[in-house]
């Protein structure tokens, strides 16, 4: 989550609409939560506007039908509504799974009104300033589309009424676009499922997308977006290209065949198998290799269906993969392959917060040299996107400080402690869940957060620091006394990591346990939560979201994959000339790292 932590102005907003064509099963609203971490990382709030799985609509128009026979519509629109209803809730799910805050609002939550017929009513109004308040604590609001409150109960908007819902909330909040996420990657002259050249548009004004559309968006919500000059942008999951409808001439483009990446997973502990469960949700998209693991029988007999696993190191990099996700972890074999992947020609994502801290200046400078991406988003706060932040601030202005809460293992531990638990027993707890390591000392220690702390101040100030040159504060010395002083006090115990510049340009850096006031926004962070506060010179931002687990983590991960492959249009070549790839000269790997 990222929000002014002080008074500054508006952020950034899009309107997402997620129609049942991308929304077939269950499983499709964790596709649909990357399209939205994808833009909330990117510094964007987000309404994601929701429509019933598909077939859900006429299977309750069939049984109200049935049950009713010929029953009043005002009684139909408070059956069929259920859909989105349930939609918008797992839709909720999916994004707090994946470490996103989000609320989930019904119409009557947001004061959104409508007029006309129980079954083909038109929106009429909205609480705004009710709906943005939500987003002080939340980076994405989850509204069921195709319905409002009309003066006598709820009333339906019509067939494909999800995306009128999309475009009269980016008018009334103020959103740059509303993007109706569809199953194409835009408006075609034909249908591209059934004409091969087709040709898709780049862009079309409202009265040729009307025409040409065909029921592909609705038609009363292009003539709503034409009367309040709202853009539509017409896309598909994943994809950084889309029709834009607007005032502009009608424009033919290039129709985008990718290819689908090939990826070489090394690991698939905790966080490898969560993102290669992404990577198989998205066919057609990924062609994995086998994964790198320390007992392949073991993981064929228990793994995921369509992995193949190997112990061989060459034969997971078969082919030469396009990319290498690394989730081995530690600072033996990663390390030296982090730096083999890259001068290879292959593009790197690690979630490995120790290799980068070690050697970033080194890593950076492989990766410039052969053309290729090195991408860690999750090595530092999870599903909290801190790097992405302060990319993006430090090129507009100084940052000052950054301080935060950025081990959710830590953060989880403190919790139990402040509940009265033995820290034994909260570390076994941490374990079972999956947000410790077996060998916790690297978090409770503050190693973790010093590699981590290392890697912020390489993205704030352009400075290197050592992890091992940053003071640490270890949990294991704070004593039940200084824990019951705090509670005495009302006072929240949290592992804070800070690092300040001073006029001189020298850096200020430490781990610390810190009493806080119980209403102090990192006091407020709870379990596996990571929250981060940066203070600029007129403002200062918080960033929060999930930072331990398989799936927040995962997330990260697999936004940096696909951030790659949306980068490269799917257009992924070999450098001319490359060496065969020393990385691959082992034939096996030592296994004591690997999950």
């Amino acid at each position: 989550m990222t929000s002014p932590a002080s008074p500054a102005s508006a952020p950034k907003l899009c309107v997402l609409k997620f129609g049942s064509s991308v929304l077939h099963t269950a499983d499709d609203y964790a596709r649909a939560a990357h399209e939205v971490y994808r833009h909330t990382r990117a510094g964007e709030k987000v309404v994601a506007v929701v429509s019933a799985l598909d077939g859900e609509t006429d299977a309750l128009f069939d049984v109200g039908a049935s049950v009713g026979q010929n029953s009043h519509d005002a009684m139909l629109a408070r059956l069929v509504r259920c859909g989105e209803l349930k939609s918008a809730a797992l839709m909720g799910l999916a994004l707090q799974r994946a470490g996103i805050t989000a609320a989930v609002l019904d119409p009557h939550e947001m004061s959104l009104k409508a007029e006309g017929s129980s079954l083909d009513a038109n929106l009429t109004g909205l609480d705004k300033a009710r709906v943005l308040a939500h987003f002080e604590q939340a980076d994405v609001i989850v509204a069921p589309g195709f319905f409002g409150e009309g003066a006598d109960g709820p009333v339906t908007l019509g067939r494909g009424g999800t995306d009128l819902t999309a475009v009269m909330f980016a008018h009334w909040l103020g959103a740059s676009r509303a993007r109706l996420i569809k199953d194409v990657d835009g408006v075609y002259t034909d249908d591209p499922a059934h004409v091969p050249d087709a040709h898709r548009f780049d862009q079309l004004d409202y009265a040729e997308a009307a025409r040409v559309s065909r029921g592909l968006v609705q038609d009363k919500a292009i003539q709503a977006a034409q009367s309040l000059g709202v853009i539509i942008e017409v896309a598909a999951l994943g994809k950084a290209f889309a029709t834009r409808i607007g005032p502009v001439p009608p424009k033919t483009g290039a129709r985008h065949r990718v290819r689908p990446l090939r990826v070489a997973m090394l690991g698939h502990g905790s966080v490898g198998a969560g993102v290669c469960e992404h990577l198989l949700a998205h066919p057609g998209r990924f062609q994995l290799n086998p994964v790198l693991v320390r007992n392949a029988l073991d993981h064929a007999r228990n793994g995921q269906a369509g992995l193949r696993f190997t112990e061989d190191l060459a034969e997971a990099l078969e082919n030469q993969p396009d990319i290498v996700v690394e989730t081995i972890g530690g600072t033996g074999v990663a390390r030296s392959l982090s730096q083999s992947v890259l001068r290879d020609g292959m593009h790197l994502v690690t979630a490995n917060k120790a290799v980068i801290a070690l050697d970033f200046d080194r890593l950076h400078e492989l990766a410039a040299d052969s053309g290729r991406q090195l991408r860690y988003s999750a090595a530092v706060g999870g599903g909290a996107p801190i790097l992405e932040t302060l990319d993006r601030v430090s090129q507009s202005g100084a940052v000052l400080s950054v301080e935060g809460v950025m081990n959710g293992t830590c953060n989880f531990i403190l919790g139990r402690l402040g509940e009265g638990a033995l820290l034994a027993d909260a570390i076994a707890e941490a374990q079972a869940l999956g947000f410790a390591e077996a060998d916790p000392r690297g978090d409770i220690d503050g190693d973790d957060a010093a590699d981590k702390l290392a890697i912020i101040i390489r993205h704030a100030f352009g400075v290197s620091i050592a992890p091992g040159d940053i003071a640490k504060e270890s949990l294991s010395d704070l004593s039940a006394h200084r824990m019951q002083a705090a509670a005495e006090q009302n006072l929240v115990f949290k592992q804070v990591g800070h690092c300040s510049a001073s006029s001189d340009g020298r850096i200020e850096a430490r781990i610390e346990l810190r009493a806080l006031e119980p209403d102090h926004r990192l006091a407020l962070l709870r379990n596996e939560e990571n929250g981060f506060l940066v203070q600029l010179p007129h403002e200062s931002l918080y960033v929060q979201g999930k930072g331990a687990g398989r799936w927040p983590t995962a997330e990260a991960v697999f936004a940096d994959i696909v951030d790659i492959q949306r980068l490269a249009g799917g257009h992924l070549k070999q450098p001319a000339g490359l060496r065969p790839q020393r990385c691959a000269q082992t034939a096996r790997m030592p296994g004591e790292e690997i999950a």
